[in-house]
């Protein structure tokens, strides 16, 4: 069965299974998929469900665009498996069907993310810049969730879970890396003395006792 998964800032919100021809999502309460906020419209897009695994997403004349692998739709759109759909700064995966017990796994995970600042946390995390003008530098990392970079080039997210802290790619057309690899949306868990570059600055990542 088609299915959505919503995310905001790599810590999952939604988990939406296509049954009806039509779900409508935006930020008016009478929609299937309500996302209270103010980059939504009031009708944003709708799912088109025809025979039992096509998928077609249509924006509704939304202010701000629905975007799918990062680029904005203009009409009416076949969905394939593992198309990622952006609104504003939701992310939505489309999974053309069901997973197996693999992918629960990796959802409850990601549920974790709502028990952001565990108790009895013995660790504190920060960045230290390596590059540029601010070398030296230390960040502590001290939200459940914190973003770094800049809007218009590119933009991470670090959140802080039960198991951890985990960073993702949000916004922006260039692509940070890890220690090297690039970094999508999905949330990649951290560990000390990683190195991220994010728009040519280096900042390695560390853990500290409290």
């Amino acid at each position: 069965m088609p299915q959505l998964i919503a995310s905001v800032e790599g810590v999952e919100i939604k988990h939406v299974h296509l049954r009806k021809d039509r779900t409508t999502l935006g930020r008016r309460p009478h929609n299937d998929i309500v996302f209270n906020n103010l980059v939504v419209s009031g009708e944003h897009c709708v799912f088109e469900l025809e025979g039992l695994v096509d998928v077609y997403v249509e924006d509704l004349a939304s202010t701000n665009g629905t975007y799918i692998n990062g680029k904005m739709i203009k009409s009416r759109q076949l969905l394939h498996d593992n198309d990622m759909i952006a609104i504003g700064n939701f992310r939505i995966q489309y999974l053309s069907a069901s997973e197996d017990s693999g992918y629960h796994e990796t959802a409850g995970m990601k549920l974790d993310g709502h028990a952001a600042a565990a108790a009895g946390a013995t660790l504190h995390a920060s960045f230290q810049v390596l590059s540029g003008s601010s070398a030296g530098l230390e960040v502590p990392v001290v939200k459940a969730v914190t973003t770094f970079g800049q809007p218009d080039v590119s933009v991470v997210a670090v959140s802080h879970r039960r198991y951890g802290y985990y960073v993702a790619h949000m916004a922006g057309e260039v692509q940070p890396t890890l220690n090297g690899q690039p970094i999508g949306a999905d949330a990649v868990p951290l560990a000390h003395n990683d190195v991220l570059e994010l728009a040519g600055t280096s900042m390695q990542f560390l853990l500290k006792d409290s």
